[in-house]
């Protein structure tokens, strides 16, 4: 409940969940996010050929990735310091930006993922959703990465794929 009412609190034009129970052939055992770069969907495997399915966006031109990692952190309201690459590009990007500032980009909570500085993560900005837009990070709506936190534990398998 106290989750529910901080991504309220951060973001209430993305509020409604996206998330859909659909069919799912891919080869992942129950409990795996599958991602899809190409499609724009994050799939949470239920196991007997089900998953639930979340619009999101990732990795524009040049910035996507796959393979196979593991979430390695769970944060709610995370801050937010920019990576290098995108202070450089963008050398007005304050350090840090606080948890809950319609500022930063985390938005409601993050998953963060083992072997880099990529995260599953809310947005403050909804409409970057189905888009190639991130830096290589997988955006959801707040209230999709909220539902998708309650899930998922540290060590959750994650496969991404073009």
């Amino acid at each position: 409940m106290a989750l529910a009412a901080t991504v309220l609190a951060i973001s209430s034009s993305s509020t409604a969940l996206a998330v859909e129970l659909v069919a799912f052939r891919e080869e992942a055992k129950a409990g795996t996010i599958v991602v899809m770069t190409g499609e724009r969907r994050l799939y949470y495997t239920l196991g007997s050929g089900q998953a639930l399915r979340y619009p999101v966006g990732v990795g524009r031109s040049g910035r996507q990735w796959s393979g196979a990692v593991v979430i390695a952190g769970k944060h709610i309201a995370p801050n937010w310091a920019p990576p290098a690459e995108i202070k450089r590009d963008r050398p007005g990007v304050p350090d840090i930006i606080e948890g809950g500032s319609p500022a930063n980009p985390m938005g409601a909570a993050a998953l963060t993922l083992s072997g880099g500085s990529y995260a599953i993560h809310g947005t403050n900005a909804p409409k970057s959703i189905g888009g190639f837009v991130s830096y290589g990070c997988i955006r959801m709506f707040n209230a999709d990465i909220v539902d998708l936190f309650d899930r998922v534990a540290v060590g959750t398998p994650v496969v991404v794929m073009r």
